[in-house]
């Protein structure tokens, strides 16, 4: 893979390290109050992608000694039965963190499921409370990617402070989010979507551009600005991202591989905020 300017913005060490503090901190936890911090994951039919990405995560969360509750609901079930499921959950004292994998079946409703998670278990911020704390630049448990990307800027020094952003994707639990995120770091912010129109001419003025729409190499390199920092959220089929990753390295001063940037991202900044839900429901102070 050859990179003609830009350094790789590496989100594998970084995960490294926050899953290594995150060992310290289930530790910490355990000593306190003798409760092992505990993600209830929550998986809905056959989708072999979402098995995986789930199997990954809980993974992950056992490999800091955290306990891993898995829950796996068959293809039709209910709305009224997942939002029972997940208030079961919500009102288990020995669970402190729940993740419902999305997307869910149709024809359940995704967003009901979302709102039968308490704010406090609330680990990969989908619910509309934690959501409007987000955006109000309030204490909250962030989406994870959005969370996990703010991260990495922050560990490769990202002027964001007056930068011009442009996000390109508007879901709910990545570009609305993420797009809040980079506004109360003061950043001018720019939302972009499949209805933008001249998004190539957009993109140009992007100081930082984040991707997230899902089709493989979406963003030419011929859009990028001399000096960008680019972080390519997207994963697609191939290990590819919605970025040309040739093309765009070139003019870039800061890119993220796919795969190794922001996905190792995403995942340790949940087993991080689970272990912090934990703390704060058990009165540990980390």
């Amino acid at each position: 893979m050859a990179i003609n300017k830009a350094k790789l913005m590496d989100g594998r060490a970084l995960a490294k390290r926050l899953l290594a503090q995150a060992v310290e901190k289930v530790q910490k936890i355990r000593d306190a109050s003798g409760v092992t911090p505990t993600l209830a994951t929550v998986l809905v039919g056959d989708d072999r992608a979402s098995a995986t990405y789930v199997r990954m995560k809980r993974k992950r969360c056992e490999s800091v000694g955290m306990r891993s509750l898995a829950l796996e609901l068959p293809l039709g079930t209910t709305t009224e039965e997942l939002v029972a499921e997940v208030q079961r959950l919500g009102n288990d004292p020995a669970v402190h963190g729940i993740l419902v994998q999305h997307p869910v079946p149709r024809p359940i409703d995704k967003r009901a499921a979302f709102e039968a998670i308490p704010v406090e278990k609330d680990i990969d911020g989908v619910t509309a409370a934690t959501l409007g704390r987000v955006i109000l630049g309030m204490p909250a448990f962030i989406p994870c990617t959005p969370g996990g990307i703010m991260r990495l800027l922050r560990e490769y020094d990202v002027e964001l402070d007056g930068s011009h952003a442009v996000v390109i994707g508007r879901s709910p639990i990545l570009g609305r989010p993420m797009a809040s995120l980079l506004i109360n770091a003061h950043a001018t912010v720019t939302l972009c979507h499949s209805r933008t129109r001249s998004l190539p001419s957009i993109v140009r003025q992007a100081d930082v551009l984040i991707v997230a729409v899902g089709r493989p190499h979406f963003v030419h390199g011929g859009w990028i600005k001399e000096g960008a920092v680019v972080v390519d959220a997207g994963y697609n089929e191939g290990n590819i991202g919605d970025v040309d990753f040739e093309g765009a390295a070139e003019p870039a001063s800061l890119i993220t591989p796919v795969p190794g940037g922001v996905g190792p991202m995403t995942i340790a900044t949940l087993i991080d905020q689970t272990v912090e839900a934990a703390a704060q429901q058990l009165g540990v102070t980390l």
